[in-house]
């Protein structure tokens, strides 16, 4: 692909600006976290995996862990069942824990995979579940406040948080060049 001398210098720019953070970061592992809202804009996406292949093609190896609550919100939206929130997270019973699963794991997951191996790079789609990938613990929102006395312990569901994390998958992953894109 040729590029124009204005596009050549803006190519120029950007390698000169990243090259310190390139020299820091050639052979670590970096984890990206990539939020659902930003998956709604096609030339964000396409930038954004062209960046993924980038930090590889330079021997950084980006471990993409995605969310998706916009995707999870039209879904549950379409099937007629409300989204409930308490304190920014989602109340999740097993009916909204099936299409968080086809949403994250199916859906988003294989469009993030399939749109980084179109810009060359060699993406593997896993969710938590896969290998053991995640172990979480249940989550609880406990409210306090002046009119409680005692604080409010709120059941949000199926919601948990990370308790640990098996690199092993990863690890293979990475080191076979390949680019891990995890739902959590």
């Amino acid at each position: 692909m040729a590029l124009d001398p204005e596009s050549a210098m803006n190519v120029a720019h950007v390698l000169t600006e990243a090259l310190p953070y390139i020299q820091r970061f050639t052979g670590k592992t970096v984890v990206i976290k990539y939020g659902g809202n930003a998956m709604e804009n096609e030339d964000l996406k396409n930038s954004f995996a062209r960046d993924i292949v980038l930090m590889k093609t330079v021997g950084i190896n980006p471990v993409v862990v995605h969310g998706g609550g916009p995707q999870i919100g039209n879904l549950l939206k379409a099937l007629g069942k409300e989204s409930r929130f308490v304190e920014g997270m989602r109340v999740t019973d097993s009916e909204t824990m099936d299409v968080v699963e086809m949403v994250l794991g199916g859906l988003v997951n294989k469009e993030i995979v399939n749109n980084i191996n179109r810009h060359g790079g060699a993406a593997v789609g896993l969710t938590g579940k896969d290998g053991d990938l995640i172990r979480a613990r249940k989550m609880t929102i406990t409210r306090h406040g002046p009119e409680l006395k005692v604080p409010e312990i709120i059941d949000i569901g199926h919601v948990g948080e990370v308790a640990s994390i098996d690199t092993a998958i990863v690890e293979m992953l990475t080191k076979g060049n390949f680019i891990p894109v995890i739902a959590p």
